[in-house]
């Protein structure tokens, strides 16, 4: 994703560090990053630059120290790698090590991770795609093996790429069928029928990728941020994302929201405990974020991502707290606020479709207190304009007013919208 995703946050940390006499830099592979996304150094590197050379390029420019703050996970791996450069050169990186980064982007080592400390996670297994694709030792009762898992957990299931981020490639198997058409895609073309020993395939003849095939949980989405190193985490408020299901959803089609839910942020408490003990005991250093679902009172763990995330603005914006202001504290070896960040307001996101006028934008602001209006991009597609927005608690009527009025005079926000946001502040 593009910086501007970190709106207005990154910015703040920025100018703090200009405040005492430090420049920032950013190294980028994708947008246009001006003055106002990124008010210090600017260098746009190649999409395809190696971890050596974004290290190069980040010792060359003179730097002190250096954090990452990529998305999605497989630029978080890229980093942690560049992370062990640059600490042999002696500019020490915020990044969670290489050994513990290169777990958490694997979902299957993820989800053996958690189980390990007592997590809650989906039942499932793991498809490696070499094994179906007839890549080295021919296994004759693969196909039977994962079938029989299948039943054992029963269907709808669905599966998702092991290194894949942001809700892609999500697939729904609703039957024994389903499962035999999605064990057909790592099969190249012209080569042995499903159930018989495949011959041996050349790399790149087939093109699907290893999958984690999961139980469904059907519950609230929902994510939280956790910022810091061991022996200092702090986990910022919960994000609620959307709902979980039987059938894959874009992770920001849905209305987006950090604020009151008593039930919920009680049995939260003991979760965050366990993810701080998670945290330490694979090292992180920097910032994760967990995506998991709120079902029966309890919270199953999705993906434990070694990076900011998706709803880091929502966290901050809601807490009163800066993530990247956290992280460029790490960077210079200052001391960091531990526990539980308190939320302070509401904060609620939604997309808004391409373009909003200036115009329109200017009144919303005048209505309701405005954090950030930005183009989302997610691998250089866009999904329109995305808006977030706060208000204090007990503020809820007079904004559900602000924006039926504003929807009224001007269309926007779309009427979908705007009966979304209402029924979420009136509950």
């Amino acid at each position: 994703m593009r910086i501007q995703r970190a709106d207005p946050y990154v910015q703040q940390a920025v100018r703090a560090l200009a405040a005492d006499g430090i420049e920032a830099g950013l190294f980028h592979t994708s947008g246009t990053v001006g003055d106002d996304d990124f008010p210090g150094y600017r260098e746009r590197l190649d999409r395809g630059v190696t971890p050596r050379e974004l290290a190069d390029a980040v010792a060359a420019w003179g730097a002190d120290a250096a954090v990452s703050i990529s998305l999605p996970c497989e630029n978080a791996l890229r980093d942690a790698a560049a992370k062990t450069f640059l600490d042999a050169a002696g500019i020490p990186t915020v990044m969670t090590p290489l050994v513990a980064t290169m777990l958490l982007v694997d979902k299957w080592e993820t989800k053996q991770l958690c189980r390990q400390a007592g997590l809650p996670v989906p039942d499932g297994f793991r498809i490696d795609s070499d094994v179906p694709a007839g890549r080295g030792l021919p296994v004759p009762g693969y196909r039977d093996a994962l079938r029989a898992q299948a039943e054992r957990i029963g269907y709808p299931l669905l599966s998702k790429p092991v290194w894949d981020s942001t809700s892609m490639g999500i697939r729904a198997l609703r039957s024994p069928a389903d499962l035999d058409a999605h064990l057909d895609t790592y099969r190249a073309p012209g080569r042995a029928a499903p159930g018989a020993v495949p011959d041996a395939v050349s790399p790149g003849e087939s093109q699907a990728v290893s999958t984690v095939v999961e139980e469904v949980v059907e519950g609230d989405l929902c994510s939280v941020d956790i910022v810091g190193h061991p022996g200092s985490y702090q986990v910022l408020p919960l994000c609620w994302t959307g709902r979980a299901g039987a059938e894959p959803v874009f992770t920001f089609a849905d209305l987006r929201w950090c604020g009151p839910r008593p039930e919920a942020d009680a049995a939260f408490t003991e979760v965050a405990r366990a993810l701080q003990d998670f945290c330490g005991g694979l090292g992180v250093h920097g910032s994760v974020n967990v995506d998991m679902i709120y079902t029966g009172g309890r919270f199953v763990i999705l993906e434990v991502n070694p990076r900011i995330g998706g709803a880091t603005t929502l966290s901050c914006a809601a807490s009163d707290t800066n993530t990247f202001t956290s992280l460029a504290r790490m960077a210079r070896g200052l001391p960091l606020p531990g526990g539980t960040a308190r939320r302070v307001r509401w904060a609620v996101e939604f997309l808004a479709g391409d373009g909003i006028p200036p115009a329109v934008v200017a009144e919303l602001r005048r209505r309701v207190e405005v954090v950030t209006v930005h183009e989302l991009v997610i691998d250089g597609a866009s999904h329109g304009d995305i808006v977030v927005i706060t208000l204090p608690e007990g503020e809820e009527e007079r904004t559900v007013k602000a924006l039926r009025e504003l929807h009224e005079a001007t269309g926007f926000p779309a009427a979908e919208i705007t009966g979304k946001i209402t029924a979420l502040l009136q509950r």
